[in-house]
């Protein structure tokens, strides 16, 4: 499912990775994905699956609801 763009949660992913001290890739590998598929999660380009998002609450302690709402709050803008 493509979307545009949301920065915020864009934005919150990205530092909850780098918070973990973990790449791209890491999460990638750790997901079962590849690169560039986790590349457009984390640019907010595609939501991906409900599994991948458990399995980052949980690899990177972010609450998925509140990244949700971000992202939610960025498509109203």
């Amino acid at each position: 499912m493509k979307r545009k763009e949301a920065p915020m949660a864009r934005d919150n992913l990205k530092a909850a990775r780098k918070a973990a001290g973990m790449t791209q890739q890491q999460v990638a590998d750790r997901l079962g994905v590849s690169l560039r598929n986790y590349q457009k999660i984390e640019a907010g380009t595609v939501l991906g699956r409900i599994e991948y998002w458990d399995a980052l609450e949980d690899m990177l302690g972010i609450n998925q609801r509140e990244l949700r709402r971000s992202a939610q709050e960025d498509s109203r803008r």
